[in-house]
């Protein structure tokens, strides 16, 4: 061995600390970067027949556990989807009221039932009368509410989804640039790891978007897939479109207002079932729209079982009592009534009528009945008692059943069913209401806090497989500098042999 041979064996050895040292650095200064895949630097000791040679330096490659990296992208998507539901069902059900503290629809409805059994006892009470008009208003303003607040997250569904489905484009459109620029670097033999990362955070924030599964190619490039089946394009040319829209209550998908997202112009809107976008379509189309079909449903019923004793006392705000219809849709003409029912204007202008009732009933459904006339009986009983038999009860009359409310074939376009069953009495009517959509918030609730913790636990067991250990690091770098100290004692001693070789030639 020649005094030049442990010289390019010292140099090649503080070339490539200096490389790991560059790795290293990196790594730690990403060590708190969401996603981001632990780096190291490949070397290969040389030799020849035996004797060193130096250090080969190779790629910079990523320390990636691909399969939980996979799981995690899933997991994405589950906590986009549930965070989504929850947040929307959570708002409305705090609309709703909390039982017990008196606002929410069953505590109104027994309300006005008590401010009936009120009047009972003072028939000719003119402030009692108005105290049941006032009652009958308090539970129209909540149906208001609750059918404003679930129009509004109907509307927030769409409007949000067309934000994400933007940002979606953007997160294919940034993987699509990348995978040509790792294509290229690999093309000639360099190294991608930086290129990799910055598409996997690309490809993690578009999971939580809509639940999609990558295939990275033998090239380098990436296929990116949804749950379904559907490729999604990354060359960003074209994209998920959604139309805007200002979405009603009898707005309703598809074709009735409410705009499909669409792929190189074909619907697509039913295999988009994960991720926030998932999330919103199902909220938007269907769990919303069924809520407002049983809200609907709610008043309707009410309205029509006050008039079929007498008293039209909730009306649209024409003064009807809208009818269903007998094929569906079979809430045609009452789409959207929670939103707008009203005490009916007549009562609103003689309170009176409260006592006196509206209209007179022929023997059918219910007994005939005959309003208190002009300068009738001041202590008139027979409308008040009528109510409280049977407006707020299962039977229309003695020995007969109301007619059940029908929760199957609902909304605008006569499709949607309420899981609930089909209750008798109209405080019955409003718990189950409120019982079924409390459930439905709580379990999106506990659903997006159990999608939560995985999600962590998969992100923690990621970075302790595939992340950066400061520890380690550290200690790599402690190795690194010795090793560079210690070639560089090679460097300044084969300097010093030189200084003496040349000295003694001389």
């Amino acid at each position: 061995m020649s005094l030049v041979d442990p010289l390019s064996i010292a140099l090649s050895g503080i070339a490539n600390t200096n490389r790991n040292l560059a790795v290293i650095s990196q790594n730690i200064a990403n060590a708190n970067t969401p996603g981001y895949i632990h780096e190291s630097h490949q070397q290969t000791a040389l030799d020849a027949g035996g004797l060193p040679l130096g250090v080969r330096a190779g790629l910079t490659v990523r320390d990636l556990d691909a399969a939980l990296q996979s799981q995690l992208a899933t997991q994405n998507g589950a906590v986009g989807h549930d965070t989504t539901r929850s947040d929307a069902l959570a708002r409305i059900d705090q609309v709703q009221g909390k039982p017990g503290a008196g606002g929410d629809l069953t505590a109104l409805v027994g309300k006005l039932r008590d401010s009936f059994a009120t009047l009972l006892t003072d028939p000719a009470s003119t402030p009692q009368q108005q105290a049941v008009v006032d009652q009958a208003q308090a539970l129209t303003e909540q149906l208001h509410a609750t059918a404003a607040a679930i129009l509004q997250e109907r509307q927030a569904a769409q409007d949000g989804m067309g934000a994400d489905i933007r940002t979606l484009n953007s997160d294919l459109q940034a993987i699509g640039g990348l995978s040509r620029q790792i294509i290229q670097v690999r093309g000639v033999g360099g190294s991608t790891a930086d290129l990799e990362n910055q598409r996997d955070a690309a490809a993690q924030d578009a999971s939580r978007l809509l639940g999609l599964r990558f295939i990275t190619q033998p090239n380098g490039d990436m296929t990116v897939l949804t749950a379904s089946g559907l490729q999604l394009p990354t060359d960003g040319s074209h994209g998920l479109a959604l139309a805007p829209a200002t979405l009603g209550a009898a707005s309703f998908y598809p074709g009735g207002g409410v705009p499909a997202v669409t792929l190189h112009g074909q619907d697509v809107t039913p295999s988009l079932t994960s991720g926030a976008i998932g999330a919103a379509v199902t909220l938007r189309d269907t769990t919303l729209p069924t809520y407002q079909g049983s809200l609907d449903e709610f008043a309707q019923t009410m309205a029509t079982r006050f008039s079929a004793q007498g008293l039209t006392l909730f009306t649209d705000p024409g003064g009807t009592v809208p009818t269903a219809a007998a094929v569906a849709p079979r809430q045609a003409a009452y789409v959207g009534f929670a939103g707008t029912i009203t005490v009916n204007p007549a009562v609103l202008a003689q309170p009176g009528l409260v006592r006196d009732g509206t209209s007179p009933i022929a023997a059918g459904g219910a007994s005939a009945f005959a309003p208190n006339p002009p300068g009738g009986p001041a202590g008139f009983t027979t409308m008040i008692t009528r109510v409280l038999d049977f407006a707020f009860t299962a039977a229309i009359a003695p020995g007969t059943a109301q007619p059940a409310p029908v929760l199957t074939a609902m909304g605008p376009n006569g499709t949607l069913s309420s899981p609930i069953a089909s209750p008798s009495g109209l405080g019955a009517f409003a718990t189950a209401l409120l019982a079924g959509q409390a459930a439905d918030a709580a379990d999106a609730g506990n659903t997006a806090t159990a999608s939560g913790d995985t999600q962590k636990a998969l992100q923690q067991a990621l970075a302790q497989s595939s992340g950066v250990n400061m520890d380690t690091e550290l200690a790599q770098m402690v190795q690194l500098q010795n090793a560079y100290a210690a070639n560089a004692k090679i460097i300044t001693t084969m300097q010093s042999l030189w200084t003496q070789l040349l000295q003694s030639v001389q």
